[in-house]
């Protein structure tokens, strides 16, 4: 049994001038950010699997992924390469903040099982920030005798005051179970802040075409980060989505989608 769930993507339009989608480029795996879930890629994974096929996983202890009691990047890495082991190496790995340092680790200590990597708004270095004030909103939220979204929402503003990261939150929300349940492991996640803020120490090298998209009103990746990202991916490309901040999938969604496929189609 795989350490993550896959959701895989079905194309809702074909290719122009195909009958059949295109599947002969590698298979975009996508690893979501803290918080997140495969799910939240859906449009996104449609969109690109025109012509390729792609999956996008639940991260341990996110979605519906089992339960771990670490959340360390090493052994995010390996569940990667567990996944990837399944459907065939090489793929194409796209990962987002928390799942791109993920996607990184995996690069560096499995390049093999990699063509190309996109790396979305965040860099191989540790931040000063936390993410617990977040994670001691989600567990302040009453969910007692919650059964919509909106009044969820109306409830977490008491604590989050910004409506795309309630929104963002809520869809790993649960309504189904009374009393509604946190599909993340927030437990763990808090215990293991650090290491999700940080970064291993990792000496290898990954010399496949590597792109770092970040989002232009993002301070994730800054100027000088870039000596590191060149000494651990030589081949690395850097682009900016104007407009878009740290979660730049959802802020421009279709720039980004038009981005990835240029580059991994080049």
């Amino acid at each position: 049994m795989l350490n993550m769930i896959l959701h895989r993507a079905k194309a809702e339009t074909e290719h122009p001038g195909t009958d059949e989608p295109r599947k002969d480029r590698p298979t975009l795996v996508i690893a979501h950010g803290l918080f997140g879930s495969g799910r939240n890629w859906g449009v996104i994974a449609r969109n690109l699997a025109t012509r390729r096929d792609v999956v996008a996983v639940d991260m341990r202890n996110h979605g519906f992924s089992p339960r771990r009691p670490t959340q360390s990047y090493p052994d995010m890495a390996e569940d990667l390469a567990e996944v990837i082991g399944a459907i065939g190496a090489p793929v194409d790995l796209l990962g987002h903040s928390m799942g791109g340092k993920a996607a990184m680790t995996l690069a560096l200590t499995h390049p093999g099982l990699l063509r190309r990597l996109v790396v979305a708004d965040i860099a191989p270095v540790a931040y000063g920030h936390d993410q617990s004030q977040h994670i001691k909103a989600m567990r302040g939220l009453d969910r007692t005798g919650l059964t919509s979204r909106m009044e969820a929402d109306r409830r977490l503003a008491l604590t989050v005051a910004d409506p795309a990261l309630r929104a963002f939150f809520l869809q790993s929300l649960d309504l189904k179970v009374q009393p509604a349940a946190w599909r993340i492991n927030l437990d763990v996640l808090e215990a293991e802040m650090d290491k999700i803020v940080g970064w291993p120490d990792l000496q290898g090298e990954f010399k496949g075409p590597t792109l770092f998209l970040a989002g232009s009103e993002s301070t994730y990746i800054r100027p000088e980060n870039r000596e590191t990202i060149r000494r651990l991916f030589p081949a690395a490309r850097f682009a900016k989505l104007m407009g878009a901040g740290h979660w730049l999938h959802a802020d421009k969604p279709r720039e980004f989608e038009t981005t990835v496929r240029l580059f991994l189609d080049a």
